[in-house]
């Protein structure tokens, strides 16, 4: 699913415009990255928590060469599914 077909899905499903399903989206994404960039969890009871995590530096492959790459310590997000959604994925 694409962001423009879940904005039209959320329209639908809450019987608002798209603009309006496209702001409520926007506001959604925009406070779960201003969330983790404070190192915040974003927990939704039932679906998932979104976290930041921290990779540690080290060595990466090049998948096409085989070459050793160095890889930089980052900061990334991860997504852990809730109990409900496991629960809708396998039946």
């Amino acid at each position: 699913m694409t962001r423009t077909e879940l904005i039209g899905r959320m329209a639908t499903a809450a019987d608002i415009s798209r603009d309006q399903a496209k702001a409520a989206l926007e506001a959604f994404t925009d406070g779960v990255v201003e969330a983790l960039t404070h190192g915040q969890d974003v927990r939704l009871v039932g679906f998932g928590s979104f976290v930041a995590v921290d990779r540690k530096a080290g060595v990466a492959r090049n998948p096409q060469t085989g070459e050793a790459v160095a890889r930089p310590a980052s900061r990334t997000a991860r997504f852990r599914p809730g109990e409900g959604l496991k629960s809708a994925l396998n039946g």
